[in-house]
């Protein structure tokens, strides 16, 4: 964890609503030179944890916002290193989850821009106030090194129109702003990519499927580079089963829990999102517990991991049909690179469309790129580690290069539509 003074680096950040997670990066050759989390922001009990050189440092104690945790990151890095004055941060990179039909790549932070992510904050309201807090302190904070944005919902902005639109009364629709955005999309965008790294063949050959298993999790079809559909919606909430997340579900039950079992909106929104997916089916939403269930003979644990392979066979089968050719089939993030048997159970059965997984090659978990199917396999599987704030640092570094190249007016207007 050292880099050289010149080694452009950026520092990413992702603020969420109680925590600020960070990573100092180097773009050029994908070095994480620092890392670390504030948690528990607004508590009295918070933590920070930052990773270096050095080793991990961490301190404890009352930490009242998010301006008070960014000081605190910035102290660190000043104590114990690497100390920010002394290296090239060319950049600080932010996550924000809804872009909205605004932003289709990654732009530089202005004050117009801070607005359209606020005026934003109702498509996504548990992400977007979080991700512009952090946002707004580290402006202040880092007053001398430009700020991009980047948006999870970049990559989808331009899904054809028969993917993005829902079939409810236009008029309705384009006066709430209600289409597919989709969420994910800068891991799904640097797998597609890497994918084609790996199989040594250009991105705009490829037809492939990308499935970002985490707690949320989410499925898309990629053509040449581009997406053509993905699994979220409006929100996070559409699509695969997650870890609290329904995933899809008959929208009349929303009626029908509102009417006969006398819950609120709210009440259905906290179900959904926070009591529903594996933890609702099985008590437990980390999949390493629902295995432990399930070697132990709990039924609902049988079913609930049923119900999540169901819904995973059910898309890839969907997106084949939709891609009408699939070259490669690619796992990634926490449970995709993990999971043997959910990766196995995922794809079990589906030889007649050309996909084969070896059992050896899929055993364990990966660390790296690794194919896993087959040598008869039509279809290439692979796993594919995510690296998001690589992505990220990347995507700022472009748009601060390609800023300096043009008039002072050019950079604010970087990735907009």
């Amino acid at each position: 964890m050292t880099t050289s003074a010149h080694q452009p680096c950026v520092l990413v950040v992702n603020s969420g609503s109680s925590s600020i997670k960070y990573q100092l990066v180097s773009p050029v050759d994908g070095e994480r030179i620092a890392s670390g989390i504030v948690e528990r922001i607004g508590e009295d009990a918070s933590t920070v944890s930052h990773t270096s050189a050095a080793g991990t440092t961490t301190r404890e104690g009352a930490i009242a916002d998010h301006e008070a945790g960014l000081r605190t990151v910035l102290d660190l890095f000043a104590e114990v290193g690497p100390d920010l004055a002394a290296v090239d941060v060319v950049a600080v990179g932010h996550r924000v989850v809804q872009g909205g039909a605004e932003f289709g790549g990654p732009v530089l932070v202005d004050d117009d821009v801070v607005a359209t992510i606020e005026a934003l904050s109702p498509l996504a309201p548990l992400h977007n106030p979080a991700n512009l807090a952090g946002i707004t302190v580290a402006r202040e904070l880092l007053p001398d090194v430009p700020h991009v944005v980047v948006f999870d919902t970049a990559f989808f902005r331009d899904l054809p129109a028969e993917a993005a639109t829902y079939a409810i009364d236009r008029g309705v629709a384009a006066e709430h702003q209600v289409r597919r955005y989709g969420a994910h999309g800068t891991s799904h965008q640097y797998v597609a990519q890497r994918v084609a790294e790996v199989v040594g063949r250009p991105v705009e050959e490829l037809n492939t499927i990308v499935l970002h298993l985490g707690n949320g999790a989410s499925v898309s079809a990629v053509r040449g580079g581009a997406a053509v559909d993905t699994s979220m919606g409006l929100t996070p909430l559409e699509g695969l089963v997650m870890g609290t997340r329904s995933g899809d579900i008959d929208p009349a039950v929303v009626f029908h829990l509102v009417r006969n079992a006398g819950m609120s909106v709210d009440d259905v929104d906290d179900l959904l999102n926070r009591r529903s997916g594996l933890k609702g089916l099985t008590g437990q939403n980390d999949l390493r517990e629902v295995h432990r269930l399930v070697d132990e003979g709990d039924e609902d644990a049988r079913t609930g991991l049923a119900v999540y392979v169901h819904r995973l066979k059910k898309y890839v089968g969907a997106y084949t049909a939709v891609l009408g050719r699939v070259d490669v089939i690619a796992f990634t993030a926490g449970v995709g690179e993990n999971d043997d048997v959910v990766r196995a159970q995922a794809l079990a059965g589906l030889e007649p469309l050309g996909v084969v997984v070896d059992a050896a090659r899929n055993a364990g978990r990966k660390k790296e790129a690794t194919v896993i199917s087959a040598d008869s396999s039509r279809t290439t599987v692979l796993v594919v580690p995510t690296n998001e704030e690589l992505a990220i640092a990347r995507q700022a570094m472009e748009v601060v290069g390609r800023g300096a190249d043009e008039d002072d007016e050019a950079p604010a207007a970087v990735g907009h539509a």
